[in-house]
């Protein structure tokens, strides 16, 4: 299978959610506030799915696999929205991106 890679460096890309992050669950829909950046997001079922599972220690490949076990989605195309939808929380602080696993600190926990 072919892996997620941090600009094709042939790293695998590790996703885990920022500690400068408020968020709530409601409706199966995740509510998400930067702290960083006073921005505001609401993420759907899928988006919800990957923000739960950014727990640091889980790779965005096995995080892919998820979805594609659980919704009706081929693998490319739910990478490849999973890596652009990474990029962009990670681009106003909501996650953080790394080559390796991140420490396991139980704050990261999902609120």
């Amino acid at each position: 299978m072919e892996s997620d890679r941090v600009g094709g460096s042939g790293l695998p890309l590790f996703i885990s959610r920022s500690t400068d992050t408020a968020s709530r669950k409601l409706d199966g829909e995740m509510l998400l506030a930067s702290v960083r950046t006073s921005t505001l997001f609401t993420l759907n079922e899928l988006a919800t799915f990957i923000w739960e599972s950014a727990d640091g220690q889980t790779s965005l490949d096995e995080i892919v696999d998820g979805i594609c076990s659980q919704y009706d989605v081929d693998h490319e195309t739910a990478r490849r929205d999973a890596i652009e939808l990474a990029e962009k929380l990670a681009s106003n602080g909501i996650l953080e991106l790394s080559e390796s696993a991140f420490p396991n600190r139980k704050d990261r926990d999902c609120a």
